[in-house]
């Protein structure tokens, strides 16, 4: 068996926010219910849809999301680096081959984790379809049948926060990650009526959005620190890695870097920084399966826990529970996935099993879904871009 990949299709998509997410967020914080300091309102995602073709017909699908102020790059940008950089380095290759793949890519291409990412998680899908086997077989094999999840709060008016609260917990989350940064007072007042409201059984993780100066982060969660904080998400600056290290020497609970955070060598040095204490990965960061999935063994030998979050389409979420059931024991913390609680579609033909605040591995080969060729072309802003071997 030696298949080959001959063609890259790539589509841009803009999902909407359901009306009810958009109405919340444009009554919190900064008009998108988190304290970051943006002019632009944030009405959906945007994500690029890839189909990997193969010479037997099999086809691998990838999906990124994209949002500018912490992805920096538009669909555009990561169409355009793979059409003219990163598809020679695919076209005509086995879609096996990702350590081959993935080397030739850096070895060629400078940084671009989002769009090596893409292609990256494309080529697992493929490597099921070829075989009919599902994804996670490719990453150490299913652990689990189910992962838990967490839910996500944004900032908003804290009687708001506190009716989601209950909604996510009453539908059976144990997990929850909700947004800080307005002040060091209100995240207290907040902290305490989720906790009092939610109890003691519960694990909460924070969220600042780089609302505060080091000084003022290390007051911030240590005046939180009293209500068993899993981890506090970057509070600080995206680039003030000093800063991040200055503030996890200060504070007990451990941090987590987000929107500073893409590559492997980003990751290696904020740990050996002692920056932070907790690693974030999603399907993007740092770009793709197989870095992840070294990401993971690193944390593991460093004692380190890891946690899964996004707010992907169909096709992600997938990548994401597989991921999670294969690493399940890697990992320490909840899966957030919260795309099919914010967007009004996934684009794909069957749901995920989302119940109970658990989320059930696909069956199927591969990723286990399929994409909905008519809800892509629906929401795309662009025409699909084919890209084949000379």
């Amino acid at each position: 068996m030696n298949p080959k990949i001959i063609k890259i299709e790539l589509t841009p998509v803009h999902v909407p926010f359901k009306e009810q997410v958009r109405k919340v967020m444009e009554s919190g914080e900064g008009g998108v219910g988190m304290a970051i300091n943006i002019d632009e309102a944030w009405l959906g995602g945007d994500f690029v849809i890839c189909r990997l073709i193969c010479d037997d017909g099999n086809i691998g699908l990838g999906e990124v999301f994209v949002w500018l102020p912490e992805t920096g790059v538009s669909p555009a940008q990561i169409i355009d680096s793979i059409k003219n950089g990163l598809a020679p380095y695919l076209l005509g290759e086995n879609p096996f081959n990702v350590e081959r793949i993935r080397n030739k890519m850096d070895n060629n291409i400078s940084r671009n984790e989002v769009a090596k990412g893409l292609l990256d998680m494309a080529c697992y899908d493929l490597m099921g379809k070829i075989t009919s086997r599902p994804a996670c077989d490719f990453m150490g094999g299913k652990t689990v049948e189910e992962i838990p999840l967490a839910a996500l709060i944004p900032l908003t008016d804290i009687k708001i926060m506190l009716s989601l609260a209950k909604i996510y917990y009453k539908a059976g989350f144990k997990t929850f990650r909700y947004k800080l940064g307005r002040s060091i007072s209100d995240d207290v007042e907040i902290s305490e009526k989720i906790r009092e409201t939610l109890g003691t059984n519960v694990r909460l993780r924070v969220d600042y959005n780089q609302a505060y100066s080091p000084s003022k982060a290390i007051r911030a969660i240590k005046a939180i620190e009293r209500f068993n904080i899993d981890f506090a998400e970057q509070p600080v600056h995206k680039d003030d890695y000093i800063g991040m290290a200055y503030v996890q020497k200060h504070v007990d609970t451990p941090l987590m870097a987000h929107e500073g955070c893409f590559s492997l060598r980003d990751i290696i040095t904020l740990v050996e920084m002692q920056a932070i204490g907790v690693i974030g990965l999603n399907s993007e960061r740092p770009g793709g399966v197989t870095n992840a999935l070294r990401a993971l063994d690193y944390a593991e030998q460093r004692g380190i826990s890891a946690v899964l979050h996004n707010q992907p389409l169909g096709i992600a979420s997938s990548m994401h529970i597989h991921l999670a059931a294969a690493k399940y024991h890697s990992l320490g913390h909840a899966t957030e996935l919260f795309g099919q609680m914010m967007l009004e579609d996934d684009l794909i033909l069957k749901p995920l099993d989302y119940e109970g605040g658990m989320a059930k591995v696909p069956k199927g080969p591969g990723w286990g879904v399929e994409l909905n060729d008519k809800a892509l072309l629906k929401y795309a802003t662009s025409p699909t871009i084919t890209i084949k071997k000379l």
